[in-house]
């Protein structure tokens, strides 16, 4: 990577150098951002997971702008433009906006009025002008009066359409303009279509008005949301005066200031240049960048509510009946083993219309004892809440828990092929109760399968930049599996395919061969799954667990490239490595430094020494049972003042929207979270905390419910 790129991309996310340029090479050798975060710690400086998903973003963008520095180049220098000074100027630059801008006057084009002009011969006429050559450009203009130019008036609207063009594709000229507009108000006037329950969602926006450099992102892309519906038109409020006061006088700064005739034509080819081709182009070109920072804003929101919702609390390892409720239809019943394999499935109906509460009661409670039922999920939707008072009247062990659990996303799982796949001979119902069950065991496990936009967690996901999206929920949910640790002999093939180095095709492969030769006894085994090399291996193995295998430290964090280091620690506290792994006691005597050798640097040795004190460990917490307010079952039953338990189900910029057991979320906005002042949301909750709320305000007529959070 070239060397401008890498000072550009440290000075972004304030690194040094060297540790950009590392990260790089790591990247070009193969390496993912979790292994490079976790294991390369030394060649890094220790940079933390986001910096290194920064610099990888960097990197991408970076290679994109000298590919497009290359077909600039060989456009301008095929039309003949191509200076040693504009090489320089577009080599050395590490903004796409300056090299477009550069790149501008070459740019192939559509047929415009300058280009008219200049096949009926006015650019020199233009030019003269243009560089203040003449006093009085009427004497001049007569010259080219003939068939393609009827009149004096026409060469000289001619000359003007040139500059005009001219100015509207300056590179200074363009950048003041912008830094001008990034100053003003966006301003907002309702259309004649703003009639209807669609176009009430922006009444605010009818006749709205804001400082650009203070609007929130969400209030932007609701405004751009709202002009794309056709019910608004946007603009930003830009002094036309200012504007070409200033352009003018940059003109005049650079060449002597143009006598009176002349001045007239210059002042009327700078005002069509700004209302014409300038104002229309820059105003787009700042709202786009505008929106490029609420995009950022927003899809950072996105994917730190979906880090929490992967890393949410599991009860693991259960025997569990998971529910999905209905009325008309009934509720699906399924009841899976520890490992997550489906039993046994049924439907009960304990609701009206059917109100069958006796034979449910007796088919649950025969599940419960036939299938050692232990927990028992609920799905959050339709019918939850009433299934679960009856689930609770069911007689059944004290031990088993009862949890209502999140049922966004689980029919869009139903009915996915990924679903088919696992269950061919069951239709989306029994499907959707499975994944129900499955999540509350491991959320993670059971997630990854479902496209992340479909889980509700999101922020005007639909109106951001998909790209940059995809990238950061990938990178969000690798993360989070890289993190936690993947079962080598359980997983499934979706659940591996985000393991580091793994991807789709691999993990077949190594679900494959587990079915062939059954479950792996050791890492070094990964070694025998077709097309899975040394590199694979390399970026893989730390991330993948064995239970119970020969080599304990298969079963944790440690890397094999590292096993060596752990055979020195064990011999030289007399004890084998099965007895230094999981003894706290043994790894406090252990002294780092004596271990540093190579690339294992100290920051590497006390991960190791970490990792053996809780081999394995699961970061995530215990899963927690809730309970709604049992007197709550609808809007109608709320009042001001109240106070309720709830379970946070979204988080946004501008507040959190929890559940509290009834169809409609409530919001605590942020200014409602016991904070002086406004408060960042995503700084006081997480997704799926359990809260407790005030009840501000209800509009019924809305479905709105105001919320405080108290303490």
């Amino acid at each position: 990577m070239k060397e401008i790129y890498i000072k550009a991309i440290a000075e972004k996310i304030g690194v040094r150098d060297w540790q950009v340029e590392n990260c790089a090479k790591l990247f070009e050798e193969g390496a993912t951002i979790p292994f490079v975060s976790r294991y390369r710690k030394e060649r890094t400086g220790g940079l933390d997971e986001v910096a290194v998903a920064e610099v990888r973003h960097w990197t991408d963008v970076y290679a994109e702008l000298e590919k497009r520095k290359s077909t600039i180049l060989e456009t301008i220098n095929q039309a003949g433009g191509l200076t040693p000074e504009l090489r320089m100027k577009i080599e050395n630059s590490v903004e796409s906006r300056e090299v477009e801008d550069l790149y501008l006057p070459f740019k192939p084009k559509r047929r415009t009025r300058a280009t008219a002009a200049k096949e009926a011969g006015l650019e020199p006429l233009a030019d003269k002008m243009y560089n203040v050559s003449l006093a009085d450009p009427v004497p001049e203009a007569r010259k080219y009066v003939g068939d393609k130019v009827p009149s004096v008036e026409d060469a000289l609207a001619g000359a003007r359409d040139i500059i005009a063009e001219r100015l509207s594709e300056t590179a200074s000229v363009r950048e003041t303009l912008r830094q001008i507009f990034k100053t003003r108000r966006i301003v907002t006037k309702a259309t004649k279509k703003a009639t209807g329950p669609e176009a009430m969602k922006y009444k605010s926006y009818f006749d709205y008005s804001e400082s650009l450099e203070r609007i929130a992102p969400h209030r932007l892309l609701a405004i751009l949301r709202a002009e794309d519906e056709g019910f608004i038109n946007v603009k930003i409020d830009a002094d036309l005066e200012r504007c070409g006061k200033k352009i003018y006088y940059d003109f005049c700064q650079e060449r002597r200031y143009p006598a009176q005739p002349l001045a007239e034509q210059i002042h009327m080819a700078f005002d069509d240049a700004f209302k014409r081709l300038l104002e229309p182009s820059i105003s787009n070109e700042v709202l786009k960048e505008a929106k490029e920072k609420a995009d950022v804003e927003s899809i950072r929101i996105f994917g730190e509510n979906l880090r929490q919702l992967l890393l949410a609390a599991p009860v693991g390892q259960k025997r569990v009946m998971a529910i999905d409720p209905g009325f008309r239809t009934g509720c699906k019943v399924v009841c899976l083993d520890e490992q997550g394999n489906l039993l046994h499935n049924e439907a009960i109906f304990p609701h009206p219309p059917a109100s069958e509460k006796i034979r449910s009661i007796q088919a649950v409670s025969a599940m419960i004892q036939k299938y050692g039922v232990e927990v028992i999920a609920i799905g959050n939707g339709t019918a939850g809440r009433e299934t679960e008072e009856f689930i609770k009247r069911v007689p059944m062990p004290k031990e088993v828990r009862v949890f209502s659990v999140s049922e966004d996303g689980a029919s869009i799982y139903s009915a996915s092929e990924v679903a088919r796949a696992e269950f061919p001979d069951y239709d989306v119902t029994v499907r959707g109760a499975v994944s129900i069950g499955r999540r509350l065991m491991d959320p993670l496990a059971e997630l990854v399968k479902i496209d992340p936009k479909s889980l509700g967690v999101g922020q005007y996901q639909h109106d951001v930049d998909q790209t940059l999206l995809k990238e950061t929920l990938d990178n969000t949910v690798e993360s989070c599996v890289n993190n936690v640790g993947v079962n080598l002999n359980t997983a499934s093939s979706y659940l591996l395919s985000y393991v580091s180095g793994i991807g789709p095709a691999l993990a077949e492969n190594i679900v494959e061969y587990r079915s062939v030769h059954g479950a792996y006894k050791s890492r070094k085994e990964l070694l025998k799954v077709k097309r899975l090399g040394d590199k694979a291996f390399e970026q893989c193995a730390g991330f993948l667990r064995i239970r119970g295998a020969a080599n304990p430290l298969d079963n944790s964090a440690v890397h094999p490239e590292a096993y060596h280091i752990v055979d020195r620690m064990a011999r030289d506290l007399s004890v084998s490595a099965h007895e230094l792994v999981g003894n706290a006691e043994l790894c406090s005597k252990i002294d780092a430094s004596r271990y540093v050798e190579g690339d294992f640097g100290l920051p590497t040795i006390n991960d190791i020494i970490a990792e053996l004190r809780k081999p394995g460990l699961d970061p995530r917490e215990s899963a927690q049972e809730f309970e709604f307010a049992h007197d709550i079952k609808t809007i109608e039953d709320l009042k001001t003042g109240m106070e309720l338990p709830g379970i946070v189900t979204n988080i946004t910029a501008f507040g959190a929207f929890v559940d509290i057991g009834i169809k409609q979320n409530g919001l605590i906005h942020a200014s409602q979270m016991g904070v002086k002042g406004m408060a960042d949301p995503s700084k006081i909750l997480k997704l799926r905390q359990h809260v407790k709320v005030t009840v501000l305000s209800v509009d019924l007529d809305r479905g709105r419910i105001g919320l405080r959070l108290m303490k």
